[in-house]
């Protein structure tokens, strides 16, 4: 029986995949850790991709323009164009509806980019507002990255930290839980980070500045994202955990909560493949966006190493995420 969450990449395998088709003219094609499609254009690509917001309760307009954008970024594309479906639950006010758009449309309009339709309609079954965006960017096939450009011996990159969007989420949505266990001003602190929620400008700055392959850290946490990778560009990958950045804010919820930061949903932070380390990261660092050096792309083996020793890399079962809000919202029931 399937659980909330990503469907694992065994069933993806057995189930979707075979049944999606095959076109001369896509250049990159739908797999694990591919977070877009790649279409010929002649001089131009055109990048493609789609993305839910399911989890989160509030900032669903931002969240989704800058989850969709995020993903198109990857391949150095300029994002140009959403499509944005919006399932609202029965009874949601009018002034819901009006708060997420203009949400939406004053980060799209931050990004330079335009919400070009979509689907608006109030759908029974539901407990909370679902929002569907699709998103269509552009890239002159010459600069396009993906992850067949990366290979072993490439250094692996962070922007930012794990689990920014998580961290945003569990501050928002169990503020209830947290208040008393966590000090006020962590948790105020902990909810601005969905402001750096956007890897664009990661992106583009390590798409002209040696990146071999990008990867949008999403639901699974670094974790998942790190074995994606290294799936897409078929290599291994060895990860320092001890490398790899947390923010305190993430660190104090998370202790709290008893959650994993390396497996909580990590939008707004990107994985860079890169022969040029030093030069990526010092491009990063120069426009403000810190990154930090935490692996190698290898041969085959995936492993991270962690302070109680070297273990096999493999995607957690779910993001940590769905696990404790069922947790918490079972424990209220009973209580």
């Amino acid at each position: 029986m399937l659980r909330t969450g990503k469907v694992p990449p065994d069933l993806l395998r057995a189930l979707i995949f075979p049944y999606l088709g095959r076109r001369a003219d896509v250049l990159v094609h739908a797999g694990i850790g591919q977070d877009s499609a790649v279409l010929d254009f002649g001089e131009w690509a055109a990048v493609l991709t789609c993305d839910p917001i399911t989890a989160a309760r509030r900032h669903l307009g931002r969240l989704a323009v800058h989850v969709t954008c995020n993903d198109l970024v990857t391949t150095g594309a300029e994002p140009v164009g959403l499509l944005l479906t919006l399932l609202l639950r029965e009874d949601t006010p009018d002034g819901e509806l009006a708060a997420i758009m203009r949400e939406a449309g004053e980060t799209a309009l931050a990004l330079g980019v335009e919400i070009i339709g979509g689907h608006t309609e109030v759908t029974p079954g539901i407990d909370r507002t679902i929002a569907m965006v699709a998103g269509i960017g552009r890239v002159r096939k010459a600069d396009l990255i993906t992850p067949r450009g990366a290979r072993a011996g490439d250094a692996v990159l962070i922007t930012k930290g794990v689990a920014v969007e998580g961290t945003a989420i569990l501050a928002d949505d169990l503020a209830g839980v947290l208040r008393g266990r966590v000090d006020g001003a962590v948790l105020d602190r902990a909810r601005t980070l969905i402001d750096r929620i956007s890897v664009v400008p990661d992106g583009l700055i390590a798409s002209r500045n040696g990146a071999t392959a990008m990867h949008d850290i999403t639901e699974g946490g670094v974790l998942a994202g790190a074995w994606e990778l290294a799936e897409a560009a078929g290599a291994g990958i060895e990860i320092w955990a001890d490398r790899i950045p947390v923010f305190p804010e993430t660190s104090a919820i998370c202790a709290v909560l008893d959650v994993n930061p390396l497996a909580l949903i990590g939008s707004g932070a990107m994985l860079v493949a890169t022969r040029t380390p030093r030069r990526t990261v010092e491009a990063l660092e120069g426009n403000g966006i810190p990154a930090a050096h935490i692996g190698m792309l290898t041969e085959a083996a995936r492993s991270i190493h962690t302070p109680a020793g070297v273990r096999e890399l493999v995607p957690p079962d779910r993001d940590e995420l769905w696990r404790i809000l069922e947790l918490t919202q079972s424990t209220q029931r009973t209580q």
